[in-house]
């Protein structure tokens, strides 16, 4: 007897109400709360159907309404739900205390992200540790190459075979975040410059904000990326790179040597990340 063929994602209809439930779930966990209108707006349902969800999120226990502001919150049941979730140990172990101490420092937000695919994968934030924040990101986001500080300061530092497969990728792509990959002379020239420099500053036009990025190198490996965050109508370029650069250089540089010793004791080797090699003139 033949089998039934399996449904696939192509024949599946999918759960609307499952997708505008994760949708919300992400709003609520960027932010430091949200109202109805605010995941309504963000995920462009009618304020009705978003209420719905937060109200089913809080019946299920992963979301909770703050009477004092009408703010919903993610409660600890959602961080269970990434038990499951690979996540590199050295950036539980090595990164992200040595981050959490940037931010008690420097006060502005800052974050540490990985290659994955065509994008960055941040890895671990001090968002919800920073007064300075504006909108709180978590881990978990992905970050273009070509749209971002972080993003930028990868190319910039990686082997130039690595670089040149991404671009060609990245030239091909439809994405609006991508379409700067189509102008390959001007992307050279730019990380060109950034490898002169040793950093990247990239301004978010729409949100006020500005990031400030640079390589952690382990060896001749681009392990990660480190970032700060400000607001730009707070400091400039200058300062910011005068007052902080500084103490993200030393904090890459005691993230790269963490990382040596923790990659020498678990006996991991070579990074799993492909050939990733660094050149040109560096920072930290």
């Amino acid at each position: 007897m033949a089998e039934t063929p399996r449904p696939t994602s192509k024949t599946l209809r999918p759960i609307r109400a499952l997708l505008r439930g994760l949708d919300a779930l992400r709003v609520l966990n960027m932010r430091n709360g949200a109202t109805v209108t605010d995941v309504a707006l963000a995920t462009k349902l009618p304020r009705t159907t978003a209420h719905r969800v937060l109200e089913t999120l809080c019946v299920g226990g992963y979301a909770v309404r703050d009477p004092s502001d009408e703010r919903y919150r993610p409660t600890i049941a959602v961080k269970g739900l990434s038990d499951g979730f690979g996540d590199e140990s050295w950036i539980r172990e090595v990164a992200k205390p040595l981050i959490d101490q940037l931010t008690q420092k420097i006060i502005w937000p800052t974050a540490i992200a990985t290659p994955m695919g065509t994008s960055l994968l941040v890895r671990g934030t001090t968002d919800k540790d920073s007064p300075l924040a504006l909108e709180r990101y978590s881990a978990g986001l992905r970050v273009p190459l070509l749209a971002s500080a972080s993003g930028i300061a990868y190319l910039a530092f990686c082997s130039a075979d690595y670089r040149s497969a991404l671009l060609d990728i990245l030239a091909r792509s439809t994405d609006a975040a991508d379409a700067e990959a189509k102008n390959r002379t001007n992307v050279e020239r730019q990380l060109d410059q950034v490898r002169q420099r040793g950093y990247v500053v990239h301004e978010w036009s729409p949100t006020r904000q500005a990031s400030l990025a640079i390589p952690v190198l382990a060896g001749n490996q681009v392990v990660a990326v480190l970032s700060m965050r400000w607001i730009t109508s707070a400091l400039t370029e200058k300062q910011v790179v005068e007052r902080y650069l500084p103490a993200m250089q030393d904090t890459a540089r005691r993230i790269s040597e963490a990382y040596l010793r923790h990659q020498t004791q678990s006996g991991a080797g070579e990074h799993a990340l492909g050939p990733i090699s660094h050149e040109g003139n560096g920072a930290g």
